[in-house]
Order: structure tokens, then C-alpha cells, then sequence
């Protein structure tokens, strides 16, 4: 029998762990079959032609809330020109219902973690004891008697992609809009046959490893073993680990201090400082441990922070989410993604709908469209703000000059009259050009906010001549006098064929 695992990343440099676990764990099935990985950007007839090139008596599918459309296309293509062939669908998009997506031309769905339900159903197909069911419902298998997917990676993932591992299962809190709350208990694989994994790796040549586990500091004795595997290298290297932002004991707050620029990149979910609004959705919040946490990272360690904050959450005000992000920014100056709430099949959040008038899109991405607190203005609004919120702020093209929008006060207020008059100049907020940014914020911080315009290109000249082959923009030639003589004078720090 000839299968093919297939999937749709969000990009290129992503990799599919999911198709791999499957492949490592399909014993006799294993030699007839293949991995073949796309991404949303190809064209989906394009992506069938090259399945259907193989002649696959099954395909199986990941399915992601990314790539849910555009696997759908999909389905629909296949089964229109290879009827026969068996199409099967796994993935956390199909292991809750209600399905947003048509998923009507598949042939069955393996909910939940399908490593023993694939083969299972392999097996049964091969034998010709094909299930009555299409969907097949969720299993947890034990994660210390699976195969690991490590050595699944080709040389060529490991050179030009990110390389995605896990330690665990699983999440201990009850967060409503999160699927990972669905988990019973955190699972743990075996710690030993990980690391030796991540050596073989390591010895492969793999620099970047980002690690899906939902709490990577829950387990002191896992992380503190998993920072010393990196703190032993001599390698540059990069680890990108989800945490929990009040569970820093000394031993992990030592090892991290150790990491150097660079290597260590961390996601901070907040998604919200108002513990009403966290206890609306059940999720646990201890500020002063938060607060010292965030302050000991961005004061202690060079590590790269992403603090996540939540737009859309049952009863948070646009008020209440400005007060969050104020305080934020004046806890750290690292990255802090903006996110618009979802509402996620098998999530408990639909229980505040009626409450708190929450209504969603049917199509992914499920963001919500409108609430009691939220006009689908204010949505709209907020999904630009967030926008712009990366092309400045976050990008780091404007570390310095962005904080010339807010100076003393409100950061979310002032950036959000910021954001309105961008949107009044553009009428979008993609395919705009550094340049052009750039230009747009100059006159913002010197026609709107009055700002003395040499003090304003002073900022943004330190921030954008960073990189080196950058030459002055136009709009700052006039004011770039002192600039470009501390860079003849080797004052500057910048390079001469800069200016």
C-alpha cells in the first residue's frame, strides 16, 4: 500500500513534526511511505498534481487552522480527478467538532494524537476491514512506547529549517481559549531517548530547535537538564521555548543569565493583566511574580522575549487592554505580539457568547468580530493597530523613534491616534515599504506631534543606519549633517560607505 503524508506549513522554513511522528511510528508500513511537505503559499492543483504524480493508495493530511481553506481546496481536487484514492485527515482542525471547514470529501478523520490511530486504520484499509466510522475518535497514546521522529528529518530540514521537538504533552491550566486546556495532565516522554535525540541532531548539524511544549518551566529537573544540552555547546545555536511567566525558580533564572545574545528566545503568554478578565476565562495570574519574572529577563539575561496580550477576551475593554499594554512596555522593551481572540472548536470560550455577546467568524482564522465591550469597529481597528504595532515597534527598525509617539504618556492611546492617522495616509497596512514607513512616521512625530524635527531624524538616523549598506533616506538628508560628520570622524559607531 502506498501512502503519503502530506501538510500545508505557513512557510517554507517551517517543518512538520506531526507527519513525522506518524511516519516513525507506521512499523511495517513505513518502507511504502513518503513525506512530501508544501506550504500555503503553493498552488493548491499544483500541490494534488505532485501527490497524485506518486500514485498514493492513501494520503494522510495535517490540518491546521492555517492551511483548513486551503486543505479543503484540496480534498475537493483530489477526490474530483483520483476518487479511489483514500483520503485522511488528522490534525488539532479536525479533532474537534464542530468542523468550521468543509472536510465533507474526506474519507475518514483521526482526532486527536494520531501516531497508533493512522497505522491502526492503515492496517484495517489493508486488510480490507475498512471502520463503518469516518471519524475516528481521539486516543492517548503512551507517550514513552513511541518512536521518536528525530532521525526522520532530512539534511536538508536541518539546514534550511526550523527544527520542532517536544519533552511533553500537554498543559496543566484550564485557559478557555486555548485547545491545549483540552489535555487531561501534562505527559512527559522519556527524558533520556529526547536527549539523545536532540545530540543525534545536534551532531547533524541542527542549530535551530523550537520547542512546542506548552509549559517548558514546569518541569525543573526537564528544563534545567534541557538548558545545560545548550549551555554546553560551543556552536552558535538558537532555542525558542514557550514559558510560563511566573514559575522562575533560581535554578533556571542562573542558567539563563549564562545563554548569550542571541541564542534564547522566549514566548511569554500574558494575554491579559486584568484578573477579572483572566478569571472570566479562567486563566491564573500572580502579577507580582509576573511583574518580577518579566523585569529579571529583560534586566538580567539577554534573552529575546515575545510577550503575547490578547485583543477580544469575554468582557475586556478596549480601556482595560490599553492599561495592559501600557504596562507592559513599561516593564520591558521586547517584543510584544498582539493577537485578536479566536474562537477554537472545543475551547470553552463559547460559553461567554450570550454573556458578553461575543460573536466569531465562521472562517479561519475564527477571530471574533464583534462583542457587548468591542464594535466590529473597534475590532477592525485593533487588528490594525497590531499591524503597525510590528511594522514599528516590533520590527526594530524604530527602537528608538517609536518612543518619540508616546514620550511620557500613554503608550496605547498615543499609538492608537498614531495607528488611525497611518490608516488615514494609507488605506492599508500591507505592502508598505520601509521607506515609506519610515517617511510617514517622520512626518507624524513633525506635523502632527510638533516634535523639533532634528531631535525627531537624529532617532530615527541611530535606528535605521544600524544595518550596514543602508544609505540615508531622503527625507532625512537635510537634517543628517552631524550624522555624517561623527561617521567621518569614526564617532558614530556607523560604517563611511553608510553615507
Amino acid at each position: 500500500m502506498n501512502i503519503i503524508l502530506t501538510t500545508l506549513n505557513a512557510r517554507y522554513t517551517h517543518s512538520a513534526i506531526g507527519l513525522r511522528y506518524i511516519y516513525a511510528n507506521l512499523k511495517d508500513l513505513q518502507s511504502d511511505t513518503q513525506i512530501l511537505e508544501f506550504s500555503i503559499n503553493d498552488a493548491i492543483q499544483t500541490v494534488a498534481e505532485k501527490l497524485l504524480a506518486h500514485n498514493p493508495d492513501v494520503i494522510g493530511i495535517g490540518t491546521y487552522i492555517w492551511n483548513a481553506t486551503h486543505v479543503a481546496e484540496l480534498l475537493h481536487i483530489l477526490k474530483k480527478v483520483s476518487p479511489e484514492t483514500l483520503l485522511i485527515l488528522g490534525g488539532p482542525e479536525v479533532t474537534y467538532t464542530p468542523f468550521r471547514a468543509n472536510f465533507d470529501d474526506a474519507d475518514f478523520i483521526v482526532q486527536g494524537e494520531g501516531e497508533v490511530s493512522f497505522y491502526e486504520l492503515c492496517k484495517d484499509v489493508q486488510n480490507q476491514e475498512t471502520p463503518k466510522e469516518k471519524i475516528l475518535p481521539m486516543t492517548t497514546p503512551n507517550l514513552k512506547e513511541l518512536t521518536l521522529p528525530y532521525d526522520f528529518y532530512t539534511d536538508e530540514d536541518i539546514k534550511n529549517r526550523y527544527i520542532y521537538v517536544e519533552v511533553s504533552r500537554g498543559c496543566p491550566f484550564e485557559c478557555e481559549f486555548c485547545l491545549s486546556s483540552m489535555d487531561e495532565k501534562v505527559r512527559a516522554f522519556d527524558l533520556d531517548a529526547v536527549m539523545e535525540s536532540f545530540e543525534k541532531l545536534w551532531d547533524r548539524g541542527a542549530r535551530n530547535f523550537k520547542f512546542v511544549d506548552r509549559t517548558f518551566n514546569l518541569n525543573m529537573k526537564t528544563a534545567n537538564r534541557i538548558l545545560d544540552f545548550f549551555l554546553e555547546k560551543e556552536d552558535t545555536y538558537f532555542a525558542h521555548f514557550e514559558v510560563i511567566p511566573d514559575h522562575f525558580p533560581d535554578s533556571i533564572k542562573t542558567k539563563m543569565k549564562q545563554f548569550p545574545h542571541g541564542a534564547l528566545q522566549l514566548e511569554v503568554g500574558i494575554q491579559t493583566l486584568n484578573l477579572e478578565i483572566a478569571n472570566n476565562v479562567s486563566r491564573q495570574l500572580k502579577l507580582d511574580k509576573i511583574k518580577k519574572n518579566i523585569l529579571f529577563l529583560e534586566n538580567e539575561t539577554d534573552a529575546h522575549m515575545h510577550l503575547d496580550l490578547i485583543v477580544g477576551l469575554p468582557g475586556e475593554t478596549l480601556e482595560s487592554f490599553g492599561e495592559n499594554l501600557d504596562t507592559l512596555v513599561s516593564w520591558a522593551t521586547c517584543e510584544i505580539q498582539i493577537g485578536i481572540l479566536k474562537k477554537l472548536s472545543g475551547t470553552y470560550i463559547n460559553r461567554h457568547d450570550e454573556t458578553y455577546g461575543m460573536v466569531y467568524s465562521d472562517i479561519p482564522p475564527y477571530d471574533i468580530l464583534k462583542s457587548k465591550q468591542l464594535s466590529f469597529n473597534d475590532i477592525q481597528t485593533m487588528k490594525r493597530f497590531a499591524r503597525f504595532w510590528d511594522l514599528t515597534y516590533n520590527s526594530g527598525n524604530f527602537k528608538k523613534s517609536v518612543h518619540l509617539i508616546w514620550q511620557e504618556k500613554s503608550v496605547y492611546e498615543s499609538f492608537y491616534n498614531f495607528c488611525m492617522w497611518m490608516y488615514g495616509q494609507t488605506d492599508s497596512t500591507w505592502k508598505i515599504s520601509l521607506q515609506r514607513l519610515g517617511e510617514l512616521l517622520f512626518h507624524y512625530l513633525k506635523d502632527v506631534k510638533n516634535l523639533n524635527a532634528q531631535e525627531i531624524a537624529d532617532s530615527m538616523l541611530e535606528d535605521m543606519m544600524k544595518l550596514k549598506g543602508r544609505a540615508i533616506p531622503h527625507y532625512l538628508k537635510v537634517y543628517s549633517q552631524n550624522f555624517t560628520q561623527n561617521a567621518k570622524n569614526g564617532t558614530s559607531g556607523f560604517n563611511k560607505r553608510q553615507i
